[in-house]
């Protein structure tokens, strides 16, 4: 009896195998920009895209950038709880195509499909308080609904935006501000703390007096939810 309870102890301290986590890699994708796009909207994109694949290789997104990104000034550190405070509210960013279903940042589902995505800000309000320390986001919008490179009215853009997901609430990827050190090529981070993957990947700005463009580096949280 004694030796069957010390092998049933020594049995329950052995550590628990835990599911290995799916990891993510981005790579460079020569196809251009998605077909459901409108023509001023790929016209303005860049020709050579990212991919997004997990640990077995597998798609699950798709990214093209805009060429050229307008901006207020050169890229600065941040305002407050902005962390790009040279974007303009509504401006066009790039594109996305999901290869199956996807995730926003509140966990809601967006369709398998092609999506533009333009920069937005959380509101100050109660209701967004504990989301994320910044309030920088790309929102997804129907490529069938945004034809035009123009900007969008904060309105026009969440009630659009909200329509990805077939709720009340725009469909979100949080921006954040590249790791420190992180190279100009493309890379995929993991935020443990967020417990999220992000592509960092160059945004080419434009600016008045600037001869040419000048790359900021952002991360786009393209895999995990707000933990709040």
């Amino acid at each position: 009896m004694c030796c069957n309870r010390a092998i049933l102890l020594a049995v329950a301290l052995l550590p628990t195998a835990v599911p290995a986590q799916e990891s993510y890699k981005v790579e460079a994708l020569k196809e251009g920009p998605p077909a459901a796009l409108s023509g001023a909207i790929k016209e303005g994109l860049d020709t050579q895209g990212y991919r997004v694949v997990n640990d077995q290789g597998k798609t699950y997104a798709e990214f093209w950038l805009r060429k050229a990104v307008p901006a207020t000034g050169r890229p600065a550190g941040p305002q407050g709880a902005v962390l790009f405070p040279v974007l303009t509210e509504g401006e066009l960013l790039g594109a996305l195509r999901y290869a199956e279903d996807g995730h926003d940042y509140r966990d809601q589902t967006i369709a398998r499909g092609v999506y533009t995505l333009r920069y937005g800000l959380q509101p100050v309000n109660g209701d967004h308080l504990g989301v994320s320390t910044y309030r920088d986001y790309a929102l997804l919008v129907p490529a069938s609904k945004d034809t035009a490179t123009e900007n969008l009215t904060q309105k026009r853009l969440e009630e659009q935006s909200a329509e990805s997901a077939g709720t009340n609430h725009p469909a979100i990827l949080m921006l954040l501000a590249a790791p420190e050190g992180s190279k100009a090529g493309p890379s995929m981070v993991h935020d443990e703390a967020l417990d999220a993957w992000g592509a960092v990947v160059p945004l080419s700005l434009v600016t008045k007096g600037e001869s040419s463009p000048v790359p900021l580096l952002i991360q786009l949280i393209l895999v995990g939810i707000a933990m709040n």
